[in-house]
């Protein structure tokens, strides 16, 4: 039978889950109603979509990254996007195509590892996320809160 100390800590420890799981629900609100917002304008704006965006995005990084280094710059090791960015494999590889068939972004194979398959940054991709980028962090801002 428990004793009122076991009772107590049974309670306090529930008290905490609880605390945990509102926390959590209260963080993927907020994910879905940033995340929304930012899908919806940038295609309406851009037509491009929110995950489109990111993969832009982390190029632009890279090619700032590289600006003063001899590594390719604007591209980035598909496999290395694939875990810096939270899609699966198969939905990465899907939206570069989608970047790639509208000309934003171009694949070529790594020259020192055949199977490694690099992301790479065209000069129509740099413009589109020029153009997108203030509505991304405007957006952002807005729906933060």
């Amino acid at each position: 039978m428990p004793t009122r100390a076991t009772s107590k800590a049974t309670k306090a420890s529930s008290a905490a889950a609880g605390a945990v799981v509102d926390e959590w629900r209260t963080l993927l609100d907020r994910h879905a109603k940033v995340s929304c917002a930012l899908e919806k304008t940038l295609q309406n704006e851009h037509g491009i979509g929110l995950s489109e965006f990111e993969i832009l995005d982390r190029l632009v990084d890279a090619t700032d990254a590289s600006a003063d280094s001899s590594t390719d710059q604007g591209s980035y090791r598909m496999s290395d996007l694939t875990s810096d960015i939270y899609l699966s494999q198969s939905a990465l590889s899907r939206a570069v195509a989608r970047l790639e068939s509208d000309g934003l972004v171009h694949r070529s194979m790594c020259t020192d590892d055949r199977r490694a398959i690099f992301v790479c940054l065209t000069d129509a991709g740099r413009k589109v996320h020029a153009e997108a980028k203030p509505t991304h962090r405007e957006v952002l801002g807005e729906t933060w809160e």
